[in-house]
């Protein structure tokens, strides 16, 4: 059986990555769907900041009262994948959200779950949480900053209702299905967002797994009885009478599948029949849509990951790489940076040396792309490439510490092919590097990187690439001033940039917001990655 819908993908990345079509050659066919996104999920988790298999366990929850209300077929199948995929647009707004407060999942840990619709509830979970760890003016500020704009909140709510629903038409995901992720912080009262929709303008399966977060959430936080009590008071408020009934009346089958030991296993287990499944070749479209998810998290890396990719298949085809290896390498470098959602905002925007601290979560997130995709068949064989891309041949990279007899030839050209992406890439701490391709040969000569893979990368690097006509009627102009928007420069950055006055850049920025219907940086973002207007030219710094 086929997945949700067609999935079609993205032919110009499959292009310009020379994808083979050789998934078959190593992945078995009709992959599961539920398994694949289950573990994908996790990172999801990872960059809302929650604990692992939140996700799951709101899809189990959302299923059971899905079923016990009498959906079935599609309709059930919807608020699964939705459930399952609830937090696909954790990293839309994850940028603004730590310039705001300082912490983006500081930010939605301490708003998880909270009645927005009560100004005293809202105020005191930001008092009582929010900064905690801060300073006590940085505190104050972050606080103030939350409870006096409260427009915030609801471009924070846009964003991620419109990446996520982008995002689960890249992985061909069912109309329900979007629409529900569309609508996921609607409420029953109207007082939710994007839409301000109330009580049947809402889709089924969005009424449920918005129901079904809350649960969670606050099931994690102050345990049965509060959740029951919680549930009851915000009955025809922010939730639906009828869920509401249903979830306090059936309080002890939630319980049980909220403190099971193993959601994922169970989650997959309680997939709706019938039992969907993606085609192998579906497998690169999923991966380039959760590379977009994980390059999103920063201004910085918008766009990294399918660069990554086009550079590591280039050098391994030179270097002589059967249909296979070219495959696994594809798809591993799309993914590489899956785990890096796990690390906050506070540490990627740093304008300067990280501490010991932060550097540790910086080497843990090729552990969790590592163990991510080690999680479903369909990615395992995945695992040990993508965890490997910070290795380095002296063992001094991370996270394990390998060594040069340990690395395999597509981990060496994904780590020198990621290394090389990044150095062209303007970070906080620096611009682009002028000088990357001889940084990148001095890695290779100090024995960190190998010197074939260094240097096919290097060779890949020094052809040009062909851009297909512009998306949405932008001009060539309009298109460089929008990959600069997406990275996260200000009008007065772009100019000099560019070389133009910065009224011709807020010009430019007009026409561009008005071509593509886009109205924020997030969404600006959004378009660039899907559009591929932000990864530098081959050889470019």
């Amino acid at each position: 059986m086929r997945a949700e819908s067609s999935g079609a993908g993205d032919a110009a990345t499959d292009a310009a990555t020379g994808a083979a079509t050789g998934a078959r050659a190593i992945i078995a066919p009709m992959l599961p769907l539920a398994e694949l996104l289950g573990a994908l999920s996790l990172a999801t988790d990872l960059g809302a900041g929650l604990p692992l298999e939140t996700s799951l366990r709101t899809c189990r929850v959302a299923t059971h009262l899905g079923a016990r209300l009498g959906l079935g077929g599609g309709e059930l199948a919807a608020v699964y994948y939705a459930g399952l995929l609830r937090h696909l647009g954790c990293t839309a707004w994850s940028h603004e959200a730590a310039a705001l407060v300082g912490d983006d999942h500081d930010l939605i840990r301490t708003f998880e779950g909270v009645d927005d619709a009560r100004p005293t509830a809202v105020a005191g979970r930001a008092l009582g949480r929010l900064a905690r760890g801060a300073s006590p003016g940085r505190r104050a500020r972050a606080v103030a900053a939350a409870l006096v704009r409260p427009g915030a909140g609801r471009r924070l709510i846009a964003a991620q209702c419109a990446q996520a629903e982008a995002f689960a038409a890249d992985l061909g995901l069912a109309p329900a299905s979007r629409e529900a992720l569309a609508q996921m912080y609607e409420r029953h009262d109207g007082r939710g967002g994007p839409a301000r929709l109330r009580g049947e303008q809402i889709a089924p399966a969005a009424r449920l797994v918005h129901a079904a977060q809350v649960i969670e959430a606050l099931h994690r936080q102050i345990g049965r009885d509060g959740t029951v009590a919680e549930l009851r008071r915000r009955r025809g408020g922010q939730l639906a009478p009828a869920i509401c009934d249903l979830a306090t009346a059936d309080a002890g089958a939630l319980w049980r599948l909220l403190e099971a030991p193993a959601a994922f296993e169970a989650a997959l287990a309680e997939e709706p029949a019938p039992r969907r499944g993606i085609e192998p070749g579906q497998l690169a479209a999923t991966a380039l849509a959760f590379a977009r998810f994980a390059d999103l998290k920063t201004p910085a890396t918008v766009g990294h990951a399918p660069e990554v990719a086009r550079l590591a298949v280039a050098a391994a085809r030179a270097l002589g790489a059967p249909a296979e290896e070219l495959e696994r390498l594809h798809l591993a470098a799309l993914l590489h940076d899956l785990g890096a959602v796990s690390v906050a905002n506070t540490v990627w925007d740093h304008p300067g040396p990280l501490g010991a601290a932060a550097w540790e979560q910086v080497r843990l997130h090729a552990y969790h792309t590592e163990r991510i995709l080690a999680r479903a068949a369909a990615t395992a064989p995945l695992a040990a490439i993508a965890g490997a891309h910070h290795e380095r041949l002296d063992g001094g990279g991370y996270h394990r510490g390998a060594r040069a007899a340990d690395l395999s030839r597509p981990a060496r050209v994904l780590a020198a092919a990621d290394a090389f992406a990044a150095m062209c890439e303007r970070r906080a701490h620096r611009g682009p590097r002028a000088d990357a391709a001889v940084e990148l040969a001095a890695e290779a000569a100090a024995g960190r990187l190998g010197r074939d893979a260094v240097a096919a990368v290097l060779a890949a690097a020094g052809h040009g690439r062909v851009r297909p006509s512009l998306p949405a009627g932008l001009t060539e102009r309009e298109a460089e001033v929008l990959g600069l928007v997406a990275r996260g420069l200000q009008s007065k950055e772009i100019a000099r940039e560019l070389g133009i006055a910065t009224r011709t850049v807020k010009h430019h920025i007009e026409h561009i917001y008005e071509k593509t219907g886009v109205s924020t940086r997030a969404a600006a973002a959004l378009f660039a990655a899907r559009h591929d207007l932000v990864a530098p030219p081959t050889g470019e710094a």
